[in-house]
């Protein structure tokens, strides 16, 4: 059975996401990692969990732990907390591994489960597989399941917090202090709505807060990086000097400048790699990116003696690269930057305060110091699907892709990996050239698969 995607675990609570799928992938789960835990030094038998907002995470939670348990993990809860923070906590406390319950930017009624090893990291392809096979062995799942002093415990912990903010705000430069500027936060009703001022006001900044009242339901409802406009809003209104928006877990950054404009993602990737090169700070003089990333980045990094490497869609396929390639930064367009000395996965937090000490560095407003380039035109979309068919296998799409390229214009056409979603995305030099092939593969695709 096919249950991982591009992130972990992911669908419609208490639908594909029932307590008795997430009590097996569970146990499947501990049988893995006790397995790898078996071969390290410091084996502590224990399983972190946190969460984000959505008011199924009480029913997952309960029934991860469960699982657990039942094949002998200690669980330790923590609650709402960042999925970068889950990364760090999990080595940091010494855990055999670490689990996050969110469905990240999705709606609430979608809520996933993303794994983390001992050391932090998001499992690879290979050890999602394995758990796939575990979940569907019906011997090893009877045969791991615990009786008397060997079932497991769970207990709550409230104030590890701490921890993850001091880790947080040593990315930020002690010669700096926000004292002065103005800063906006959506916190997305998510869950950073209680760290993400917490950090903010200890650095001195004049902030205010939005999208901090999560009831359950209202998780990226209107507001944080999928849906920035109450942030524009807010920022022309208070004439802030920068604003940010995160997502539902906090592992996204969405930057909207003192003019109420948001920050394109390549456009700021780029001003931290050339920051981070220029402050000696960038290991290898490169920088990895997704294949989703502007052709005009790829150009301004290169004029300023950065390379590019390449990945597949997805942050833990970015750090992949970085890994391979003993790189430190990276990220995806969309959003989620990872600064490899202090995350394992994307954070939103320490993009964030990237972001606001290259501002305060630079002298310079929001508007000018992360719109150093101009992007090549681009056009993207995504058609909802039924079934995810083989592209290879839809009539006509591999013509129409030789008749793009032979436009000049750049093609990546690929699945959602977290919805049901056929993604596309074109790149040229000519606009209407781009928008007329943009509908003419549009509506083949919507024949075959919408």
């Amino acid at each position: 059975m096919k249950l991982f995607g591009t992130d972990g675990v992911r669908g419609l609570a208490g639908e594909k996401l029932s307590p008795f799928l997430v009590a097996r992938l569970a146990m499947a789960a501990g049988i893995h990692f006790r397995k790898a835990s078996s071969k390290s030094r410091s084996r502590t038998n224990k399983i972190l969990v946190g969460k984000d907002t959505r008011r199924s995470g009480y029913m997952i939670e309960n029934a991860l732990v469960s699982g657990l348990t039942a094949v002998g993990y200690n669980a330790v809860q923590i609650g709402p907390m960042p999925t970068p923070a889950i990364a760090f906590l999990t080595a940091d406390m010494r855990c055999d591994a670490g689990i996050m319950i969110s469905a990240s930017h999705n709606p609430f009624e979608d809520n996933g489960i993303k794994f983390f090893d001992a050391d932090g990291n998001k499992l690879s392809g290979d050890q999602e597989a394995a758990i796939e096979e575990i979940f569907a062995d019906e011997n090893a799942i009877r045969m791991a399941q615990k009786t008397g002093a060997e079932i497991g415990s769970s207990k709550r912990i409230d104030d590890v917090i701490g921890r993850y903010i001091a880790h947080i705000k040593n990315s930020f430069p002690k010669e700096l202090t926000l004292a002065g500027a103005r800063v906006v936060i959506d916190a997305a009703n998510g869950a950073a709505y209680k760290v993400a001022p917490i950090i903010f006001e200890e650095l001195g900044a004049e902030l205010v807060v939005i999208g901090d009242e999560p009831n359950g339901v209202n998780i990226n409802d209107e507001c944080g990086a999928v849906h920035p406009a109450r942030l524009i809003a807010e920022v022309k209104r208070l004439r802030a000097d920068i604003g940010f928006a995160l997502d539902g877990d906090a592992d996204r950054l969405v930057v909207v400048d003192e003019r109420g404009e948001s920050v394109d993602g390549d456009k700021l990737m780029g001003a931290l790699a050339i920051a981070l090169k220029n402050s000696g700070g960038l290991k290898g003089g490169k920088m990895a990116a997704t294949v989703m990333s502007n052709g005009a980045l790829e150009e301004f990094l290169a004029a300023n003696g950065v390379g590019l490497l390449r990945s597949d869609v997805g942050d833990k396929n970015v750090l992949e690269v970085m890994q391979k390639n003993s790189l430190n930064f990276g990220g995806e367009q969309s959003g989620h930057i990872i600064f490899a000395d202090y995350s394992r996965t994307g954070d939103g937090l320490v993009s964030a305060l990237s972001a606001a000490a290259l501002m305060l560095k630079s002298g310079e407003k929001a508007s000018e110091i992360f719109n150093q380039f101009e992007l090549f035109p681009q056009k993207q979309g995504a058609i909802k699907v039924a079934e995810k068919i083989p592209l290879d296998r839809i009539a006509g799409l591999s013509a129409a892709l030789i008749a793009i390229e032979a436009k000049k214009i750049r093609h990546l056409i690929r699945y959602s990996g977290t919805e049901n979603k056929l993604r596309i995305l074109l790149e040229g030099e000519d606009k209407t050239e781009l928008n007329n092939c943009y509908l003419e593969l549009e509506n083949l695709l919507k024949k075959a698969v919408g």
